[in-house]
């Protein structure tokens, strides 16, 4: 559980990097930079409903891992 929680968060931070890289590469053109962008927040919302999910389902608790 925790391992997923950890590579979903390395992916979001990754995403949001190559979006800087493409913002610096592309100097405002292209669209490259908006679909990068738009993934981290499919990344982000889909890591927060799987974190809901698991506490839903009692995988996870407030207190931590069960």
């Amino acid at each position: 559980m925790r391992l997923v929680v950890i590579i979903g968060l390395i992916a979001v931070v990754t995403a949001l990097i190559v979006a800087g890289v493409f913002l610096y590469r592309d100097k405002g053109r292209g669209n490259r930079v908006v679909i990068t962008l738009a993934i981290r927040v499919l990344l982000s919302a889909s890591l927060v409903a799987f974190l809901v999910f698991s506490y839903w389902m009692g995988w996870i608790a407030p207190t931590g891992l069960r």
